[in-house]
């Protein structure tokens, strides 16, 4: 008697649910994800082997240019409702008997970049509305011993958000003399300990028995 032959079809694999989960986490990864912050000077960092990650919170950065200006920039700390961005501002503003306006501190809160520009700017600064119209006012945080604005910042980021650490990224072609400055209102403002940001080198691996 012959074998009865079981006819055998053809599985077919709906991708549909597939599509449809892919194209849901593309979209929430696209809302949720924040683009980095463009620097106001282009910065060459020097190299090291060190693979140590910079912290993503509790930040404050020193950046030096490699025309030796100098921005800052400071976080909102682990969670944005603490807003520390405003609060610093708002310090600074007492320090020189400027007062922002809710709108103006709200704007400089999203303004995630770092910023080179003198406390008298910056409202002129924040209303700017191009990078092209914001960046004749970047010519570098003062630190000259008559008015060193930096020294303030880096005290009243200290004041708002004591857990903040210091960071400095300097350009591998800035003066010596800048750096120096820089390290010096740290101590100054007792900050002994801080991060320097680097590019991470390559290292080639010699075997030695060839």
């Amino acid at each position: 008697m012959p074998k009865i032959k079981i006819p055998h079809k053809t599985p077919h694999v709906d991708m549909t649910p597939m599509v449809d989960l892919f194209s849901l986490l593309l979209t929430f990864f696209m809302l949720t994800a924040t683009m980095r912050p463009s620097e106001p000077a282009p910065i060459d960092t020097p190299m090291s082997v060190s693979e140590t990650p910079s912290p993503d919170a509790n930040i404050m950065t020193m950046v030096l240019s490699a025309d030796n200006k100098v921005f800052f920039n400071i976080d909102n700390g682990p969670d944005t409702i603490l807003h520390f961005r405003p609060k610093i501002l708002q310090e600074m503003g007492k320090r020189y008997n400027i007062e922002f306006t809710p709108q103006e501190l709200r704007k400089f809160e999203k303004y995630s970049s770092s910023f080179g520009v003198d406390i008298k700017n910056l409202k002129s600064f924040l209303a700017a509305k191009e990078p092209k119209d914001r960046a004749q006012y970047e010519k570098g945080i003062p630190l000259d011993s008559l008015d060193n604005q930096l020294a303030m910042w880096v005290l009243f980021a200290r004041q708002v958000n004591p857990a903040v650490k210091a960071l400095i990224k300097g350009d591998s072609n800035a003066d010596y003399p800048i750096v120096k400055k820089v390290l010096d209102i740290l101590q100054d403002k007792n900050v002994n300990r801080f991060s320097l940001v680097t590019t991470l080198e390559k290292v080639e691996v010699v075997d030695a028995k060839k």
